[in-house]
């Protein structure tokens, strides 16, 4: 494995990372909503889950899915039907004025960013594909480790500095005189995403 790969690895990462999905739509909600350092935490959550999926895809889950389709309809179908929960409670919440401080304990925000990735088990098959095609076959154990471990340190840097970004006045005061608009349409997104999961066929 030569550095050149694990770049390539990171910029398919990051352009994964900028396209709109439910990390980047929950992400932005809680930095404006409850703040940089529980949307940090949720970021880190988000990044442990996709770090894991690309560890899977590392150990060969992919192939388990491939194997057995009825593991990966039983986890996609758990995964949509939380998405749709999500888009629910977002549309549901959409009128609902914003406090000052939504005080949102820790280890719930991490647990957040946790599920809303765990619930898209097509992540494996992304991360397998774009393994495949970056890095040779049989990779070490160090080198998995090594993969695993920079792609963890990825998306944590980058949620954060979102975050920080997210978290600034003229950005919560934006988000603030279009909520209701922008909560719909993030809970139309959510549901879609939710919806598209269901119907689609197992790989």
């Amino acid at each position: 494995m030569e550095l050149a790969q694990l770049l390539a690895f990171n910029a398919a990462l990051l352009v994964a990372m900028a396209s709109p999905g439910p990390a980047l739509l929950v992400l932005t909600q809680t930095a404006i909503s409850a703040g940089r350092a529980r949307a940090i935490w949720t970021g880190v959550g988000l990044a442990v889950m996709a770090a894991t999926w690309t560890l899977m895809a590392l150990l060969g889950l992919e192939t388990i899915f491939t194997l057995f389709p009825a593991t990966y309809v039983g986890l996609k179908t758990a995964g949509a039907l939380y998405l749709i929960w999500i888009a629910y409670q977002t549309w549901k919440a959409a009128r609902t004025p914003l406090p000052e401080a939504v005080r949102v304990k820790p280890g719930k925000a991490f647990r957040r960013g946790l599920m809303i990735n765990l619930a898209n088990p097509k992540s494996v098959l992304f991360s397998a594909g774009v393994l495949v095609v970056i890095f040779p076959p049989n990779l070490s154990a160090p080198q998995i480790i090594l993969v695993t471990a920079n792609h963890l340190a990825v998306e944590i840097i980058v949620y954060s500095l979102l975050a920080s970004a997210l978290n600034r006045p003229a950005a919560r005061r934006a988000y603030l005189s279009a909520k209701s608009h922008l909560d719909r349409l993030a809970a139309v997104v959510l549901g879609g995403l939710g919806v598209r999961l269901l119907v689609e066929r197992a790989p």
